[in-house]
């Protein structure tokens, strides 16, 4: 399974909704139930999934779901 379609399914399972398909220009004004609480409780899973943590600085500017892509794969070395 790709990295790609790991995140898919966390986002699937954090937003509860399995039509969503993730993209890399996907951003939280685009998922409908994507706020603070939610974008917390989604790097968690994705640190739990991936088997990493991040940190503030990591997390803080990423704008889009590709971002969020590049840092798993930098993470995974």
């Amino acid at each position: 399974m790709t990295n790609e379609e790991r995140l898919q399914n966390v986002f699937r399972d954090v937003f509860d909704d399995e039509s969503i398909l993730i993209r890399r220009e996907l951003t939280a004004k685009d998922v409908e139930n994507w706020d603070s609480l939610s974008h917390v409780s989604m790097l968690a899973a994705v640190e739990k999934e991936f088997g990493f943590r991040f940190n503030l600085a990591e997390v803080r500017g990423l704008k889009n779901v590709g971002e969020l892509l590049d840092l798993i794969q930098k993470k995974k070395g």
